[in-house]
């Protein structure tokens, strides 16, 4: 695995977005910098986002995990997605979860998930397969999953609050439990090539290091008045998350738990300033939703 310096340094060489000048640029990877700063490999764990439950609360006696902390296993035995759905994690996969401390404005807090989202598709579409998003996180290529992002908030010993953001890539992996085949696909099925698991890792973590820090360039230049509407539009993080994704324009099924009891039909149109989803009902009126999730139709 890269040293973090190594890691930072992949961060500045691999950015693809060059609207932003040198000094910017620089001021960004900053922010996001404590990416990867600790990881702790395992190869067999149930699941990463417990572990680092476990190591905020007990694993540390002195302190908590420093953000930007990662924990990474080789395969998982009791993976879960969102609802507690499984998700199947056997060797061959990229499974991480990330601890993050919530030092954001509430406003741009609730970005975090869709800057996870951007660095899981910009890492998969560098790798060949052309990577979309739908709405919040999932990451498909064509009408298969290959990605999934899960997203929580927890309390630490001292009523510090942190994110934990948990990352599963379909890489190397290409046999599927019959309840997923002709669902899910991996990096291996689309591009016919076997992936050196540990520099997937490294870009995924240099994709989150910008994309994490062009999060905290927004709020950044909101403060400090450069634009202080920048709440009552998107900023340039969810205009990215727009650019990747495939979700306005199609016609879905929404609901909280939507496999098993969705609630409406509608046409997706936009995501609001905060990443809300915005739907078109039948009789022509629209609804804004921040939480649940969508079926495409």
């Amino acid at each position: 695995m890269l040293s973090h310096s190594a890691l930072c340094r992949l961060a500045r060489e691999s950015s693809p977005d060059t609207r932003y000048s040198p000094d910017t640029a620089r001021r960004i990877l900053r922010y996001g910098a404590p990416v990867g700063s600790y990881i702790e490999h395992h190869h067999h764990l149930s699941r990463c986002m417990d572990h680092l439950r476990y190591l905020v609360h007990e694993g540390n006696s002195v302190s908590t995990p420093d953000t930007g902390s990662v924990v990474w296993a080789d395969k998982l035995s009791d993976s879960s997605g969102r609802f507690s759905r499984p998700w199947h994690a056997p060797p061959g996969g990229l499974y991480l979860a990330l601890l993050w401390a919530d030092t954001l404005l509430p406003e741009f807090s609730r970005q975090i998930p869709f800057a996870a989202g951007i660095a899981c598709c910009e890492t998969i579409s560098s790798l060949g397969p052309s990577a979309r998003i739908k709405w919040v996180n999932d990451l498909h290529v064509g009408d298969k999953k290959i990605s999934g992002i899960l997203s929580e908030a927890m309390a630490g010993p001292d009523d510090e609050w942190f994110h934990l953001i948990g990352i599963g890539i379909n890489v190397n992996n290409t046999v599927f439990p019959e309840e997923l085949q002709g669902k899910a696909t991996a990096l291996r099925i689309e591009t016919g090539r076997c992936f050196d698991l540990e520099e997937v890792c490294s870009l995924l973590l240099a994709r989150l290091q910008w994309n994490f820090g062009l999060l905290y360039y927004a709020e950044e230049q909101w403060m400090a008045g450069a634009d202080r509407t920048a709440v009552a539009k998107k900023g340039p993080l969810l205009e990215r998350w727009l650019e990747l994704s495939d979700t306005p324009g199609r016609l879905v099924l929404y609901g909280y738990d939507v496999q098993k009891k969705p609630l409406y039909q509608a046409k997706a149109m936009d995501i609001d300033a905060i990443g809300g989803l915005i739907m078109k009902l039948a009789d022509g009126s629209q609804v804004t939703e921040y939480s649940g999730e969508i079926l495409y139709v």
